[in-house]
């Protein structure tokens, strides 16, 4: 892997979306400099070959040129997982993280409930996020087919190595952790989001997190029964008067490299 610096060494997004039969498969996405681009583009394009939800029969890579000065740096949240009994505990656990955060327990579930029967029209699965009204519960999106693409982010090479060192040690360095940390890191950049809610459309991955200004990343070690296809992401806004497009603009276009990691914190068992 090359060491760049964002300021010095032009970056570029790429990004992958893959689908099977018309709907959404796998999406993915790197921030790398132009030496790198050959080598991730075929990785992605064999992930999409080898999602767990069958073989894509469409698969689309763009790649965009980033100015220096668009590039902002950040942090990873901390992170910490709850170990739970079940799925169901483990939602038990998560709508109480998400109270605390300020979400309405009325907004907290029935985010629950969408992504357990399926977000999108027709009970599918949605490329992107529900954006929902933290206090209401309304979803703010506008397609609420597609949801809010949570685009343009990635880990510089030293911080890269540095968590998957880390997460080697926990027993936890795989793509889901790595990527929901980052795109976690993204969204709670985000002036009004309380919390984010995620669990993986991935049938064989029943983990999932609610992330949050305070909380950090809290992996829970089961969110959905095994097997389930369904699944996603919810961000919840305090919307206070804010601009719901530039809400939308900075999650989908503002480019982010993650420079710096947090603390990995151990395992705590929930007890309800």
């Amino acid at each position: 892997m090359l060491i760049f610096s964002a300021m010095s060494r032009k970056l570029y997004s790429l990004r992958m979306h893959a689908t099977c039969e018309g709907g959404h498969l796998s999406g993915a996405e790197r921030l790398a400099v132009g030496e790198e681009l050959e080598g991730l583009a075929a990785a992605l394009v064999r992930r999409a070959l080898g999602h767990p939800k069958g073989t894509a029969d469409a698969i689309r890579l763009t790649v965009e040129a980033l100015s220096s000065a668009e590039v902002r740096t950040g942090r990873l949240p901390d992170l910490r997982t709850v170990a739970v009994a079940d799925w169901r505990a483990g939602r038990a656990a998560a709508l109480r993280y998400l109270v605390e955060a300020g979400v309405s327990r009325g907004a907290a579930r029935e985010a629950m409930e969408a992504l357990a029967r399926g977000a999108a029209p027709g009970g599918g699965s949605m490329r992107g996020a529900m954006l929902i009204d933290a206090e209401s519960g309304a979803r703010l999106e506008p397609d609420p087919a597609r949801g809010v693409r949570v685009s343009r982010m990635d880990l510089s090479p030293k911080a890269r190595a540095e968590l998957q060192q880390k997460l080697g040690a926990l027993g936890i360095d795989n793509a889901h952790v790595r990527e929901a940390l980052v795109l976690a890191a993204k969204v709670l950049l985000v002036p009004g989001i309380v919390a984010e809610l995620c669990w993986s459309d991935d049938p064989d991955y029943t983990t999932g997190y609610v992330a949050t200004p305070t909380a950090g990343y809290v992996r829970f070690t089961e969110l959905k029964p095994l097997g389930e296809e369904r699944g996603g992401r919810a961000f919840f806004l305090k919307r206070d008067g804010r601009d719901l497009g530039a809400v939308i603009e900075f999650l989908e276009r503002a480019p982010l490299l993650i420079d710096e990691i947090g603390d990995l914190g151990g395992v705590t068992v929930w007890e309800g």
